[in-house]
């Protein structure tokens, strides 16, 4: 898709089959860009393409892929790095592997990892180089407030370790990043929803039903959240959180710990429990 009218951006949407990508497809048809739809369901894409197609009349690349293979993976990355002129790329492609680590396949494990690190990471790395160069562009890494959960052990949650620990990086990636860039006219978020109304529960096996309404976010409004955070200025995109302050707390105890442990001697209780 080459750039011939300068007055379409350009964005590129992993995952967007369904979902949260797929209304980030919506949104970002509405909003005047030309899209590259990346999924592995290629009859979705095509049908999502004929109505943002329909609907709004911007062009729809439809990019078929398997983010969890290599190869597959390489050739979204070579459709970024030959175009002329991407302004937001949005990694939203994941799934859950919901199951205690000791049951979890270990290929299924791996293709955690493939899809929510080793994509998001690869593919990030194949946009920014022509960004920075024109100073401007957008990346959304759609994380998870699983994030956060790694010292949780409610025993309510689903068994998410490798998941949990995806979305961990995604977030501190993403964090780096951002001060990387300073100065340079890039936009980085990670978008860390709760609960959202998709087909994301079902294929683990659980059923949505019993998660309260009031919990339940719609797709459409964590894209909308999304967004706002970006002019906002917004690093880490909570879209349910009302009082950001919680998140400065978190931010401002990273920091105390990591000034705090930053002695070249142990610490006391380990000796007197060394011998």
């Amino acid at each position: 898709m080459a750039k011939d009218n300068k007055s379409l951006p350009i964005a590129l949407v992993t995952g967007a089959s369904s979902g949260i990508g797929a209304a980030f497809a919506e949104r970002l048809a509405r909003d005047r860009f030309s899209l590259i739809v990346v999924a592995r369901r290629v009859g979705r894409l095509e049908a999502l393409a004929k109505v943002l197609k329909a609907k709004y009349g911007t062009p729809v690349e439809v990019l078929p892929a398997d983010l969890s293979r290599a190869d597959q993976l390489r050739s979204v990355e070579q459709r970024i790095t030959h175009e002329s002129g991407l302004d937001m790329l949005v990694n939203n492609a994941g799934f859950g592997g919901y199951q205690p680590f000791i049951n979890l396949d270990p290929d299924k494990a791996d293709d955690l990892i493939s899809v929510q690190i080793n994509a998001v990471t690869r593919l990030t790395r194949a946009a920014l180089p022509q960004m920075v160069a024109r100073g401007n562009g957008a990346i959304i890494n759609v994380s998870s407030r699983f994030a956060f959960s790694g010292s949780l052990s409610a025993p309510s949650l689903p068994k998410r370790a490798v998941y949990a620990g995806t979305k961990a990086y995604v977030n501190a990636f993403t964090q780096l990043l951002h001060n990387e860039l300073a100065g340079t006219g890039v936009r980085v978020q990670a978008l860390c929803p709760g609960v959202v109304r998709t087909e994301f529960h079902e294929k683990m096996g659980m059923d949505p039903s019993r998660i309260p309404s009031s919990m339940v976010m719609k797709p459409e409004d964590v894209v909308d959240a999304s967004f706002a955070g970006l002019l906002l200025g917004e690093v880490v995109c909570i879209p349910a959180l009302g009082d950001t302050t919680v998140l400065d707390q978190v931010h401002q105890s990273e920091f105390t710990l990591w000034e705090r442990s930053g002695s070249g001697a142990i610490a006391d209780r380990y000796l007197s429990n060394s011998a």
